[in-house]
């Protein structure tokens, strides 16, 4: 894969390091935190690499990495949620700041945003025809709205698909999709697949999520996003 997000990958500090023998290695851009605790990044293929533009790593739950495709810039966010132990205050604060950081992306770059939502997006696109394809899996409706507010497609909702490529998170007999992939609406055509590859399971319960899209620069290029929930380190 071209870029893949991970999220709780618990290292300290910020950094970069390359992974993998020269020629097929990945570089892996990250935050984490004192406690060794949440965490995010990105990892990026050898040769895309000369690519990449800027990093903004905004917290440990939120990293943006900025990537010049010939004539396309693209925003590729990371993120990861609080869960729903976590105080009121703490999920409101990250979802206002996570919806300042993509408003603030011109129009004309290109958006990815992927991650651990740690919420449902539900099986219905009652009231966010534009937001929600119509083919979730689970109920509920916890980040619509965010997505609807900033004319995202939630990506996972495009294909019909059978339960076990769209369920991402699965502790016995709860199963759910907390992990998703949303663009703007207006690239919508650019994606071509998301599944879940649910023989991959990147740590417990969790599932790996992946997404084509075609990019037109100078020329046709095929791309791969990828997100899921993965541990590295301790």
């Amino acid at each position: 894969m071209d870029v893949a997000c991970v999220q709780e990958i618990r290292w300290r500090g910020s950094r970069c390091r390359f992974f993998g023998a020269i020629g097929k290695r990945k570089k892996l851009f990250w935050i984490g935190s004192k406690a060794k605790t949440d965490g995010v990044g990105i990892f990026v293929e050898e040769k895309w690499i000369d690519s990449v533009v800027s990093v903004e790593r905004h917290s440990e739950r939120v990293l943006v990495l900025k990537m010049v495709l010939g004539d396309c810039l693209l925003n590729v966010f990371t993120v990861y949620a609080p869960h729903s132990g976590k105080p009121d205050e703490e999920k409101e604060s990250f979802w206002d700041d996570v919806f300042h950081f993509v408003s603030c992306i011109p129009r004309n770059e290109m958006v990815v945003f992927a991650g651990d939502m740690n919420g449902h997006i539900g099986s219905s696109n009652v009231g966010y025809d534009g937001t929600h394809g119509g083919f979730g899996y689970a109920d509920g409706s916890r980040i619509l709205e965010f997505a609807d507010g900033l004319n995202l497609v939630i990506c996972n909702t495009l294909f019909t698909k059978q339960e076990a490529t769209l369920v991402t998170y699965v502790a016995g007999p709860v199963k759910s999709t907390v992990d998703s992939i949303m663009v703007r609406q207006e690239d919508e055509a650019k994606v071509r697949n998301v599944k879940v590859i649910s023989s991959e399971e990147c740590v417990p319960k969790h599932k790996l999520l992946v997404m084509d899209m075609w990019f037109k620069a100078t020329k046709s290029w095929h791309r791969k996003i990828d997100t899921h929930t993965c541990v590295y380190g301790s």
